[in-house]
């Protein structure tokens, strides 16, 4: 592995969120709050899953870190600067899903073009390989697939050997393999003392590699805390039988007045059940109400995650206002070149 040739030094937290507020004005609208009061502090090393659903505020709280939108209240250091500064320093980069790359150029030529707007980069030959993109060196972009691309974005990112990496959705299109040795690589990293901040659609990929998750709904943190710790804040443990052939409306009442049941799904011959006493309910299951192939499931991330933001899962961003990967690709050049 490749060590950092200047490992981060900052004594502050990577990164530091006061009472972070924003929103935008919609034609004919109330103005929508996309950030509503946010409060986050994040560790130096740490790997941190930034989650929600979509419209809750991941990519407008992301831009505001990055310094391209511009808070309507609140605080925003990364690495103990304000953010802007942080990207010309280079103490931070971001990996985003998509946008800033020339379709012409070979792989090794973007990141050449990209390492000539920092004053000190990292080599190019050392990134490429950190990357995964030595045998792809030659390639031009346009030839690479969706995960090829994403591993060039990486390779970039990490060029002015940032404090602080930002990833949205850094594996998409990246197969099984790549997208191991890509957190194999990270893990690497945060064990040196980067600190890396990804929001992703993947909940298992959070489930595997994150530290610590922060889930955020209507611009609000709702949950923050160890995988475990969100599974158990979200959803008890979940009951699945097969019902019996007959009958089956009125035993579905009988099941939904059970002591304890606070939810029941049908899905054909399978029933799953949310109680708050699953095994008492599971004693009167098979007992009293002749279910068979009886399974008690312990919470998930995903169902934690349908549990603490259900209620706001259909909201919105507004399009055009966050920034956007795009949009950060080009200031994200412009300000490490001024």
């Amino acid at each position: 592995m490749v060590q950092s040739a200047h490992p981060p030094t900052s004594r502050a937290p990577a990164i530091e969120v006061h009472g972070l507020t924003k929103q935008f004005r919609r034609a004919g609208q109330d103005p929508l709050r996309a950030v509503d009061g946010l409060d986050l502090t994040v560790p130096a090393g740490q790997i941190m899953a930034f989650l929600g659903p979509n419209g809750a505020g991941k990519t407008t709280t992301l831009d505001m870190v990055l310094g391209l939108t511009t808070p309507d209240a609140g605080t925003i250091r990364v690495a103990g600067m304000a953010p802007r500064a942080a990207v010309r320093a280079g103490k931070v980069s971001a990996v985003l899903q998509s946008g800033g790359l020339l379709a012409d150029l070979t792989v090794v030529e973007t990141v050449r073009l990209i390492a000539s707007t920092f004053d000190n980069p990292r080599p190019v030959g050392e990134v490429v390989e950190r990357a995964g993109l030595a045998e792809l060196a030659n390639r031009r972009v346009s030839k690479c697939s969706g995960g090829e691309q994403q591993r060039l974005r990486f390779a970039m990112a990490l060029l002015p050997d940032p404090e602080v990496l930002i990833l949205d959705e850094p594996t998409a299109g990246m197969d099984v393999t790549a997208r191991h040795e890509f957190w194999a690589t990270m893990r690497a990293d945060a064990a040196a003392g980067r600190t890396v901040l990804f929001a992703t659609h993947y909940l298992e990929e959070a489930d595997a590699f994150a530290e610590r998750i922060v889930l955020i709904s209507a611009g609000r943190v709702v949950a923050d805390g160890t995988t475990s710790e969100i599974r158990a804040s979200g959803a008890g443990r979940t009951i699945a039988v097969d019902m019996p052939e007959s009958d089956r409306e009125s035993w579905i009442g009988r099941v939904r007045s059970l002591p304890g049941v606070t939810h029941v799904e049908v899905r054909g011959r399978r029933v799953y059940i949310a109680a708050s006493d699953t095994d008492s309910a599971a004693l009167a299951l098979l007992r009293d109400l002749g279910a068979r192939n009886l399974e008690i499931a312990a919470p998930t991330l995903d169902s934690a995650f349908v549990a603490l933001t259900g209620e706001h899962s259909a909201a919105t961003e507004p399009d055009g206002e966050s920034g956007g990967e795009t949009a950060y690709a080009a200031d994200y050049v412009g300000e490490v070149s001024a």
